[in-house]
């Protein structure tokens, strides 16, 4: 079953449509062997909106090209699609993480055009520890401040399945649950990962960052039902935004995990994939 699955997907990501890849650009000079990014474009783009994924791993691995079938999703869709990478924990501390994020976000407000895409349209989106990462992006101005772009230029925000948009919260859980059951506490946890001071995991969490009068786009926020730590933070997350008057869609994907939602996202008949075209439909006729 899993290698048919496998298969399906191959031959979906590999059906007529065209699109070309322009893989390892840098968006910093002379920089990292990570500070490289792919753009994904379909046919004759021209101010094309924008779809810029984070991969998860958390922290700690992962890949740009861990891409699955998004790319052909958003490039149907006439969007330019970029993926990239950034260095990991334990290498740099996660304030450095982030903010390579946002030198890769900046280099793209820059050059995207060059690609066919309209900078002024950036969709965002992330999984797992990057769903963290793209919903500080669009909710913590400060970073993308630092590279002279402000959040008015994102069209929306797509979270999936994170478990860190409060990080307190979760060390909370996370902890309290070990204590409970006697199990020993983990030796890097998100405690640790997130600079083992509690002022910190309170301003790396976007929840910390939510106010009503600061551009923060739509978010979608997509979790797994069945998933106590990311539904709980997805909803609370969700209202925190509610609350600020930010429209938002909290969808909880039944008969899934962790991976197999980021997976099946773009596959036909995907229910996520169903959240996620609705979202997509209004963002770009709200910034239309």
């Amino acid at each position: 079953m899993k290698r048919l699955l496998i298969l399906a997907i191959a031959a979906y990501a590999s059906s007529t449509f065209a699109q070309t890849l322009k893989s390892n650009i840098p968006y910093v000079e002379n920089g990292h062997a990570r500070h490289v990014l792919d753009i994904y474009m379909p046919p004759n783009a021209k101010d094309a909106p924008v779809l810029f994924w984070i991969h998860g791993g958390g922290w700690q691995a992962g890949d740009k090209t861990s891409v699955q079938v998004k790319p052909k999703w958003f490039t149907d869709k006439g969007f330019v699609f970029v993926s990239t990478n950034y260095r990991l924990l334990p290498e740099v501390d996660m304030g450095t993480l982030i903010r390579d994020v946002a030198k890769a976000f900046g280099w793209v407000e820059k050059h995207i055009a060059e690609y066919g895409g309209d900078p002024k349209q950036v969709l965002v989106a992330g999984h797992s520890a990057g769903a963290q990462l793209a919903a500080i992006l669009c909710t913590d101005e400060r970073y993308l401040q630092e590279q002279g772009v402000g959040l008015e230029v994102l069209i929306g925000c797509v979270p999936v399945d994170g478990d860190t948009y409060d990080v307190p919260a979760i060390i909370d859980v996370a902890e309290t649950r070990n204590r409970v059951h006697g199990l020993p506490m983990p030796t890097y946890g998100h405690r640790l990962k997130f600079g083992d001071d509690p002022a910190k995991h309170k301003d790396f969490s976007a929840v910390t960052h939510v106010r009503g009068d600061k551009h923060i786009p739509p978010f979608l926020i997509l979790h797994v039902a069945a998933h106590p730590d990311t539904t709980a933070q997805a909803v609370h997350f969700g209202a925190v935004l509610k609350q600020a008057g930010v429209p938002v869609t909290v969808f909880g994907a039944k008969d899934t995990n962790h991976t197999k939602l980021n997976a099946d996202l773009g596959l036909p008949d995907d229910p996520a994939t169903g959240a996620l075209e609705t979202f997509v439909n209004r963002v770009l006729k709200r910034k239309g």
